[in-house]
């Protein structure tokens, strides 16, 4: 089985990505199912509905967020209504949505979807390894296939989920800052494993914003609103291929495309 995991899809130039190249990246690395994270798809920060729609329709499976789900209110009840859109599983009790999913791949074969949010330099949410370790055993019981992006800005937190997670999930994939790692590794028990899978949307920028804009904001302080950049738009995320009996990854690839390269 090969899973396709997209990077923050950025704005609209993240969108335009997907919709123009996601079809043929699929076709080449020969994927059976595809993960993206969307939460900062409505320009810059947050998912509204028609854009989850929108990327659905493009060929996405399911979607996980992070913090930035909440950016756009009207996500909220949405989320409740909406499986194949997913927001991280340590939020509080009573919080809209669902944090983990079981998804069909054709009609033989299922894959658990976990999507975690981190907590050093974050918000103090509810511990991602003790709560994703109970969601993961729920996950096994239909499947010993489990993907969890885990939505977090410390690498250290990151490399000790994936450890955390050894043998006890197919794949972590960490998302949130951006910028593909390039420590991508089948950890000894069968987890594939990588920091950051990247962004989808403008490289040409400060991790999707304007260059201009993110420089002002840092020089003077002022809270100027997020602009996203248009230029150099790429596809970036991983492909993991991992056995359906074990649950075991057996190889993890970084794929970085350029819209250039396919128009």
């Amino acid at each position: 089985m090969r899973i396709l995991f997209i990077g923050d899809i950025v704005g609209k130039a993240g969108r335009k990505a997907i919709h123009e190249v996601l079809e043929r990246v699929v076709t080449e690395h020969g994927v059976d199912f595809t993960i993206a994270n969307g939460e900062n798809a409505a320009g810059g920060m947050g998912i509204t509905p028609p854009i989850a729609l929108e990327i659905l329709d493009d060929g996405v499976d399911v979607i996980t967020t992070g913090n930035h789900v909440w950016a756009k209110k009207e996500i909220i009840s949405f989320l409740d209504e909406e499986s194949r859109l997913l927001r991280p599983a340590n939020y509080p009790a009573g919080v809209p949505g669902r944090g983990a999913g079981l998804f069909r791949i054709g009609n033989e074969e299922k894959i658990g979807v976990l999507n975690l949010e981190g907590r050093v330099f974050m918000k103090h949410l509810d511990c991602p390894f003790r709560v994703g370790e109970k969601e993961i055993e729920k996950l096994r019981q239909e499947t010993p296939t489990v993907i969890i992006d885990f939505h977090a800005e410390a690498t250290s937190e990151k490399v000790a989920m994936g450890w955390f997670m050894n043998g006890k999930a197919s794949a972590v994939l960490g998302t949130h800052t951006h910028v593909q790692t390039s420590d991508e590794k089948i950890l000894n028990r069968g987890t594939a494993y990588i920091t950051d899978v990247g962004m989808t949307g403008p490289l040409d920028s400060v991790i999707g914003i304007r260059k201009e804009v993110a420089l002002e904001r840092l020089l003077t302080q002022i809270p100027w609103k997020f602009d996203v950049a248009t230029e150099d738009i790429k596809l970036q995320g991983v492909v993991v291929e991992v056995d359906s009996k074990t649950g075991k990854a057996t190889n993890i690839n970084r794929i970085r495309v350029s819209l250039n390269e396919w128009n």
